[in-house]
């Protein structure tokens, strides 16, 4: 009896130390494949961030340049009118340094009903281009009649950081007209 209360008790013991030994190293696994994650997200976040600041050196030096382009997406009449998206892959306003293509819709009127037009010019020389630099991207500026007696000025903030643009024309007798869209290169 004394046999089998020793055998017992060294069976147990054995028994427990293989359970324990399991415990480890699961708790090691645990441990190996949490710790690979996190370098895994870790790396992945550093690539975002290189990614992202690759991004605004980009746009950043479309800008510079003076060779870039801006596709609206949607327009909308300040200060209350209605938002429109635009699907039309012509409307687009291409900056170079030598001229501005500008084809992009264009909501007129002194009062109801307003009424849209294109404005569809190549304008070999803009008054007043200034771009500068801002803590989200460019703010960037010019003037143009558009070979009308009317003046127009286009400020086109630049949206580096988060991608995107916001364009609003504005003029002395219409009401405001603002665009959201993209830049990118030509």
């Amino acid at each position: 009896m004394r046999r089998f209360y020793i055998i017992t008790a060294a069976i147990i013991t054995i028994a427990a130390m293989a359970i324990g030994a399991s415990i480890v190293a699961q708790n090691d696994d645990k441990a190996t494949k949490k710790a690979q994650h996190t370098a895994a997200q870790n790396q992945r976040q550093q690539h975002r961030a290189e990614r992202m600041a690759a991004y605004e050196r980009y746009v950043d030096s479309l800008v510079l340049s003076h060779n870039y382009r801006f596709t609206p997406q949607t327009i909308q009449q300040l200060p209350a009118g209605i938002m429109r998206n635009l699907a039309n892959p012509a409307y687009e306003i291409v900056v170079r340094s030598e001229d501005v293509d500008i084809c992009i819709p264009y909501i007129k009127g002194y009062t109801p009903p307003y009424y849209t037009v294109v404005f569809n010019y190549v304008v070999p020389y803009v008054s007043g281009y200034t771009a500068e630099q801002t803590s989200d991207g460019w703010n960037v500026t010019f003037s143009s009649t558009l070979f009308s007696t009317t003046n127009y000025t286009f400020h086109l903030e630049i949206y580096s950081r988060y991608g995107g643009a916001m364009l609003t024309i504005s003029s002395p007798f219409y009401n405001s007209v603002q665009y959201t869209g993209n830049v990118m290169g030509i």
